[in-house]
């Protein structure tokens, strides 16, 4: 009891609950979305999940993580042979990316799995060279470090969605790190440059996803699932039309209304209050995360935790965005929203972390 209470006393308990409250509201968003069906499986596994990443997260949360940073480079070859199992028999296509491992009945995303290993790789690498960031010789690494796992993602699942992801982590884990605005301003004009060279290496249906959000008549298939999205969240208005009452979530109308687009199934049927509720949840979460990165006791855990509230921040504003009709459907979940175990896992480990660099904060007194 004593070991217990030691560590609910020293633990981050407010991620773990705002983590549990948005895993209630999923749980029954997935219910309603799947209802109509008459099946309760997703329901189910997503209930699993949960229990699973609690378990996780209090593992983790107790992982001496300072003593594994040494070894990131091994973490990062087995984060690489992780993502070529999709090359093997049990790598499948499902939604259009050969993103998932099939066992049995288990599907697993290893580049979902892989974001928390790539997290702690490159917090390990930029903390190792964090005297010397700002300098060419040092940038060159940390870039074949987060390109090689693009390159990877890329090449076995083709699954653009999850390359911005990682991108959008090593960035704000290097603005974290203190990298000098002129290299961002660097990479933004090359990044410019190479669109160009990036658009010709799009395939034919990655560039209609872009283009229909300008021209919704370029092809009406695809555009279609954006128009029904934004349809859900209208008819919500206010208040929504009640739980297990949305038209287009109980009939079938919106597509990926458990996955992709659930934030829109949280709008018809519990309207604008609804999806607030669901932003000042993930806000407050983010939020918590950025403070207990600010709180961090070394340079190797600032960074894990500015990492995690990257790829929540991204994901959310992704998700939502893409809901909208503002940004193309490339599959990202509404992290702890979202169906799908993987995610639901991650999310939680993930957060495990974050909560394991709280209890190992710095001083009061040097937190200025």
């Amino acid at each position: 009891m004593r070991t217990v209470g030691h560590y609910l006393k020293n633990t981050d308990l407010y991620l773990l609950l705002l983590a549990i409250m948005c895993s209630c509201y999923s749980l029954a968003l997935v219910y309603s979305t799947t209802y109509s069906a008459g099946s309760l499986m997703r329901f189910k596994v997503q209930l699993g999940a949960v229990l699973l990443g609690i378990v996780c997260f209090i593992i983790v949360s107790v992982v001496d993580l300072e003593g594994m940073a040494r070894y990131w480079g091994v973490f990062y070859v087995l984060n690489i042979l992780l993502q070529l199992t999709l090359l093997t028999p049990l790598g499948y296509s499902e939604g259009g990316n050969h993103s998932w491992l099939r066992f049995g009945g288990i599907g697993i995303q290893p580049a979902e799995i892989g974001k928390v290993i790539f997290i702690c790789t490159f917090a390990a690498h930029l903390a190792s060279r964090f005297d010397c960031l700002n300098h060419w010789r040092t940038l060159i690494p940390l870039g074949f470090h987060v390109l090689i796992m693009i390159g990877l993602i890329v090449y076995t699942s083709d699954d653009v969605g999850m390359t911005l992801a990682y991108f959008a982590i090593a960035t704000i884990m290097l603005f974290a790190a203190g990298l000098s605005l002129k290299w961002f301003a660097g990479g933004l004009v090359l990044g410019v440059a190479a669109v160009p060279f990036i658009w010709r290496a799009l395939k034919g249906y990655q560039i209609t996803r872009i283009l229909v959000l300008f021209d919704p008549s370029i092809d009406p298939s695809i555009a279609w699932q954006t128009q029904q999205s934004k349809i859900a969240l209208g008819a919500g208005q206010l208040s929504g039309q009640g739980f297990l009452q949305g038209s287009q979530v109980q009939y079938g109308m919106l597509p990926e209304r458990s996955t992709d687009f659930i934030f829109s199934s949280a709008g018809e049927e519990f309207g604008f209050i609804g999806c607030s509720l669901i932003l000042a949840l993930l806000c407050l979460l983010i939020l918590r995360l950025f403070y207990v990165s600010y709180t961090g006791a070394t340079t190797f855990s600032t960074l894990v935790a500015a990492g995690i509230a990257g790829m929540f921040l991204f994901q959310t504003f992704e998700n939502i965005f893409m809901c909208l009709g503002m940004f193309p459907v490339v599959g990202l979940t509404l992290p702890l929203f979202s169906y799908g175990g993987s995610s639901v896992v991650t999310m939680y480990t993930a957060l495990g972390l974050a909560a394991g660099v709280r209890m190992r904060e710095k001083p009061s007194w040097l937190q200025r």
